[in-house]
Formats: C-alpha cells, sequence, structure tokens
C-alpha cells in the first residue's frame, strides 16, 4: 500500500509543473506563428520546434525533484518551505508566457524574467538543503532560464521600435509634404501619417 501510495504521489508531482506548461502553452501557441513570427530575433534564437520538448523534460525533472523532496516528510519545515518556494517558481514560469506571448510585452516578460530566476535559484538552495539529488535536477532548468533571459533581452532590445505599434512594425511610404515655408515633411507615427509642418 504504502508503494501504490508513493506511486500516485510521483506522477501527481510529474504532473503537476505540465499542468503549468499547458496554461503557459495556451497562451504562447497562438503567438508562435503570429505574432511571435513577426518579431526580430538574434541569431541565438533556437528554432521554434526546440521549445516544447525542452520544457517537458524540464518540467518532468521539475516533479522528480519535487518528488524526492516531499520523500523528505512533509512534516519537516525545510520540506515545507521547499515545496513552496517551488510552487512560487512555478506561478512565475506560467506568468512569464502570459506576459510575453499573451500580452505581447517583451519588456514585461524581462522585467518579470529576472524575478523567475530568482525563485528558481531559491528553489534550487533550499532543495539542496533537503535533497541534492533534487537540486541537481533543477540545474538544467536554471541554466535554460539563465539563455531565455539572453533571448528574452535581445528580443526587447531588437524590437523596442515596433513593440507598441499595433500595426506590427509597418513601414511608412516613402512621401513627403511640401509645408508652406517651402521644407517638406514626411509620414510618422503608428498610424503614418503626415508630421506637422515647422
Amino acid at each position: 500500500m504504502p508503494r501504490l501510495k508513493n506511486l500516485i504521489t510521483f506522477i501527481i508531482f510529474l504532473l503537476i509543473p505540465q499542468l503549468f506548461g499547458l496554461i503557459g502553452a495556451y497562451f504562447t501557441a497562438p503567438a508562435i506563428s503570429g505574432w511571435y513570427s513577426t518579431l526580430i530575433k538574434s541569431p541565438l534564437n533556437p528554432p521554434g520546434w526546440v521549445f516544447a520538448p525542452v520544457w517537458t523534460i524540464l518540467f518532468l525533472l521539475m516533479g522528480v525533484a519535487a518528488f524526492l523532496v516531499w520523500r523528505r516528510g512533509w512534516k519537516n519545515k525545510r520540506v515545507k518551505i521547499a515545496l513552496a518556494i517551488f510552487g512560487a517558481q512555478l506561478v512565475l514560469n506560467t506568468l512569464w508566457s502570459i506576459l510575453f506571448f499573451g500580452l505581447r510585452s517583451p519588456g514585461a516578460a524581462l522585467v518579470e524574467i529576472f524575478f523567475l530566476w530568482l525563485a528558481i535559484l531559491a528553489t534550487v538552495i533550499t532543495f539542496y538543503r533537503v535533497s541534492k539529488p533534487a537540486s541537481y535536477l533543477l540545474l538544467p532548468y536554471i541554466v535554460w532560464v539563465s539563455f531565455a533571459v539572453v533571448l528574452n533581452y535581445s528580443i526587447w532590445n531588437l524590437n523596442q521600435a515596433t513593440q507598441n505599434n499595433p500595426g506590427g512594425g509597418v513601414a511608412c511610404t516613402m512621401e513627403a509634404k511640401l509645408c508652406p515655408d517651402g521644407s517638406a515633411v514626411g509620414r510618422v507615427g503608428p498610424n503614418c501619417e503626415f508630421a506637422p509642418c515647422p
């Protein structure tokens, strides 16, 4: 009976991160072939198909790590703290997807991902105090999110000029309007209106 209980608990711990991943995917999937495909990206940016398998593996490792910590005894104060921080980083992980893909805000996501990284670091440290193997299982996760910080920054930096443009960075036509003083002004702004005459 204890073995069956452990098996069921193990499966639950494997599923919890995947459920958070599915929530993130709900916001991510529609944007991949739409808005995200229009962004200027760094040469370091991996192809889109890489992300799903990588995150699936990382979420599985998270589940195994959390289970190893839970096995040390729920009555243990360190276990409770470690799993609480683990839960917080899962929420922050999902929030990043909502900000970046759902709200299409690389800038807000860039701020948020620093808090996510700190929460992962705190999880690694608190897991280490309970179960060293559990903390080691999270190392690929923090490495990947460190890489994601670089990618997030590059996308935000490369697309600053167009991120607030509802047209997604549509270029204005090269037209000019002659002003009364003899000068000329071109089209500017998100709606490509002629700039005001001096």
